[in-house]
């Protein structure tokens, strides 16, 4: 009965934290501040998103944390209990700049086990949506399980530069494969993994908002998520990522590895 309330409740915040997101844009109303340079944006409307979740999370659920972005949540090393992990607008610079291609990034974990996932893009007009064993969704509609047997050769990766300068290894791969494509949030990356829209995402260094709610949705289609080096993901900690559907992960770390 609690995840269903709080799928319930998740579900209305994102909704009305969309429209504020939207109407900020049509209003021109955003301010923009560097934090650790001057490609890592924050904006007011992402520090408003953050707060408004807080309020909501305080107030509705008192004994649930919030691992957020931009400073409401706390300082958050495990994952007892339930704990909501937010990004407000992944894809901040896409938001600026573009002003497309970012995403509310919500995922709930309860006692280190990602629960219920929530990502909205916005402008893109799709909400996609995971609950642990039961699939995931974009607007409704069933994501199909991922295929076990694609070849690198006919995929498309997502691999940006800082990945290639951090992992050498990296650019026989996209060599190897069919294409390459950048969206410039993980969210979005990790979803065009989940709907087959290409079939490996790698990230040199990525916060535990950019994927609290990207990984379980990728999971629950049969994706394949690990650091680089093919070891666990601790969703707590700030890493690299590897996301693929199964036998490009496979062959890429069977492969290209060494």
């Amino acid at each position: 009965m609690v995840l269903e309330k709080i799928d319930q409740l998740a579900r209305e915040w994102l909704e009305e934290a969309g429209n504020r997101i939207f109407m900020a844009l049509e209003q021109s109303n955003i301010e923009v501040e560097a934090k650790s340079d001057r490609n890592d944006l924050v904006t007011n409307v992402d520090k408003a998103t953050e707060h408004y979740f807080a309020e909501k999370i305080a107030a509705h659920f008192p004994e649930h944390r919030l691992l957020g972005e931009e400073g409401y949540g706390e300082e958050i090393t495990s994952l007892e209990g339930v704990v909501w992990v937010l990004d407000p607008i992944d894809g901040t610079v896409n938001f600026v700049e573009q002003k497309r291609n970012f995403a509310i990034s919500l995922g709930i974990y309860q006692e280190g086990v990602g629960e219920l996932a929530y990502i909205y893009d916005i402008i893109g007009g799709e909400f996609y949506f995971a609950k642990r064993g039961e699939g995931a969704f974009v607007n409704d509609v069933a994501i199909p399980k991922l295929a076990k047997d694609n070849k690198l050769e006919d995929s498309l990766v997502i691999i940006n530069t800082a990945s290639v300068r951090k992992f050498p290894h990296m650019l026989p791969v996209i060599q190897a494969a069919r294409g390459l494509r950048l969206y410039g949030a993980a969210t979005l990356e990790y979803m065009a993994v989940a709907t087959g829209r290409a079939d490996a995402y790698v990230s040199a260094n990525l916060s535990p908002w950019d994927i609290g709610a990207g990984k379980i949705i990728a999971e629950e289609v049969g994706a394949i998520v690990t650091r680089v080096d093919g070891s666990e993901m601790v969703i707590t900690e700030k890493g690299d990522s590897f996301v693929a559907s199964p036998g490009v992960h496979a062959e890429i770390l069977r492969d290209y590895s060494r």
